[in-house]
């Protein structure tokens, strides 16, 4: 009989101060994989995973100087090199006029690079997740709070893990298939 391959180990918890307590420890054990669920945002927790990392103001960033540049190089090129017209004796490369144009678009690329970058870094649209597979986990958008330590973490031994996760006195433990 062919076993089919985990995807992690999933405590799930009573209370938010416990999957709080939980993540602080398991991180400072030395996991580095983990991820945690709760039906409301708590504050900290994501830290206490781990997680520090976010690259969606340089993704923003990008978007909008690429706005801005081709939103005055659209311009310059417009008025300067393909249909150069001298009205009024202005310039022809006339840079206070290219203002309004090159702030819309800087804001307009950046807002979308907002939205995409966002939608790209946290890997949505996400219709199926193995988390999913766990009958106990339907209770994590209403009362339940899980701490999972994913298969992939250097240090997971499936009974070492498991032995670790019981000394929080988790409701209870289950194994996620991938």
């Amino acid at each position: 009989m062919k076993r089919e391959p985990i995807y992690g180990l999933m405590a799930e918890f009573d209370s938010a101060q416990a999957l709080v307590d939980a993540a602080k420890a398991t991180h400072g054990a030395g996991y580095q994989k983990i991820d945690a669920y709760s039906p409301f945002p708590i504050e900290g927790l994501a830290e206490d995973i781990g997680f520090h990392h976010d690259e969606v103001p340089l993704v923003v960033l990008i978007g909008g100087i690429i706005g801005g540049l081709s939103g005055y190089g659209l311009q310059y090129w417009c008025s300067a090199i393909a249909y150069p017209l001298n009205i009024g004796g202005k310039p022809y490369h006339s840079w206070p006029a290219f203002i309004v144009i090159t702030f819309e678009m800087t804001v307009l690329f950046a807002v979308l690079s907002a939205v995409f970058g966002m939608l790209a870094l946290n890997g949505l649209p996400m219709p199926y997740h193995p988390v999913f597979n766990v009958p106990r986990f339907a209770m994590a958008s209403k009362d339940r709070f899980f701490l999972i330590v994913f298969s992939s973490d250097p240090r997971y031994d499936p009974a070492g893990t498991r032995k670790f996760l019981e000394a929080f006195s988790p409701r209870s433990i289950s194994e996620v298939p991938s």
